[in-house]
């Protein structure tokens, strides 16, 4: 998501607040919300597939590989 959708979301944000949104752009403040929120997961996910551990006996476990890549 690049700083012009995130503005824009802001925008019709303080749009609907100050005088209200069409139809038209209830529908696009929709679409970019959930393509924000998509986006939002991806980035989450992709960080904790990241995360490993050290246990207790010096061996180091991939909670990427043990949990979150098996459902992608």
């Amino acid at each position: 998501m690049n700083d012009t959708k995130i503005a824009r979301i802001n925008e019709l944000y303080h749009k609907s607040k100050a005088e209200g949104l069409t139809e038209a752009e209830k529908k696009e403040q929709a679409e970019l919300r959930r393509a924000f929120v998509e986006n939002v997961k991806m980035n989450l996910r992709g960080q904790l597939n990241n995360i490993s551990i050290q246990n207790p006996d010096g061996t180091i476990t991939d909670l990427g590989e043990k949990y979150g890549k098996k459902g992608n």
